[in-house]
């Protein structure tokens, strides 16, 4: 897939820079294609450096922790970008909140929170994701969104290090606005001296949701398709019949029909062409048109 001149494009990296690299095995779906260069910053100087001299021709896409993503069958060109939790995942707890690097676990935030009795971030142990996508998508669980409890981030740009007050990322559901080619690295969350039985009380309450209403053991990408306004998407998924419907080695669950799985052999084709198969037959039978919630990259295969 690479075009191996492609290399003289990039900056001379500390970080480790990997030619065809392999990307299913970070996606939860456990499916995908290469990416033409997957780039992992040694720090976020290194990561800078990339973004300054990076050609605007050359693509460039950030992946996280992958929860929520389909990496298409034909892979992706350009650079992937891929921040290591050594370098961007440390977690500072501080009285009155919580800073943490963008590769840091939304799930060992709340951990951190609850160990030093500090209350409002526990919705965090429901989203199966890292700070940085959690800031990208205005990520929410269990009644509260990022945009609820984030103070400010700092943003890598090809112009340099940001730091954004929560307001200058326009939240909207399951959305932020950031600079161009813009990579969270960092963030805080406030929150408030808490309980902290009552705190563990309420993880532990989150937890066990998951496990009664979520495929949370199979390789499944988190919920599929936005809710639209006044309406769950999975209700709509049930009414329209695709509980449980195939598509090759692709499931709609049967536990919760707002999540497809791949049940061991699927391509993201099959993944992506049963969440779009579901969306059709939601149209003919609701007339609402389901957004998809999982981002999906990268190039189909002839």
């Amino acid at each position: 897939m690479a075009d191996h001149r492609a290399i003289a494009t990039l900056p001379p990296l500390r970080g480790r820079v990997q030619q065809d690299a392999p990307l299913a095995a970070f996606t939860w779906f456990r499916v995908g294609g290469p990416a033409e260069w997957l780039v992992r910053p040694a720090d976020v100087d290194d990561l800078l450096l990339l973004l300054r001299d990076l050609p605007g021709a050359v693509p460039l896409t950030v992946v996280g922790a992958a929860s929520n993503l389909i990496i298409r069958d034909g892979g992706v060109r350009g650079v992937v970008l891929r921040l290591g939790g050594k370098a961007f995942g440390e977690v500072v707890v501080e009285p009155d909140g919580i800073v943490a690097g963008g590769a840091a676990l939304d799930a060992i935030v709340a951990e951190h929170a609850a160990a030093a009795g500090l209350a409002g971030l526990e919705f965090l142990s429901g989203i199966p994701g890292a700070v940085g996508g959690a800031v990208a998508m205005n990520a929410g669980a269990y009644g509260a969104e990022v945009k609820d409890v984030l103070d400010w981030a700092e943003v890598a740009t090809p112009t340099g290090l940001l730091r954004l007050a929560a307001a200058d990322f326009a939240f909207a559901y399951r959305k932020a606005v950031l600079p161009a080619r813009g990579v969270v690295v960092r963030a805080r969350f406030h929150a408030r001296p808490g309980d902290p039985v009552a705190i563990a009380a309420r993880m532990a309450e989150i937890r066990a949701a998951r496990e009664a209403t979520q495929p949370v053991r199979a390789r499944t990408g988190g919920s599929t398709f936005k809710n639209p306004p006044g309406a769950k998407a999975w209700a709509l998924v049930d009414a329209a019949g695709c509980r449980g419907l195939m598509r090759g080695g692709a499931q709609v669950s049967e536990k919760h029909a707002n999540f497809l799985l791949n049940l061991g052999g699927a391509t993201a084709a099959d993944i992506e062409g049963l969440g779009e198969e579901v969306r059709a037959r939601v149209l003919a039978t609701s007339g609402v048109s389901l957004e998809w919630e999982i981002k999906r990259i990268g190039e189909v295969t002839p």
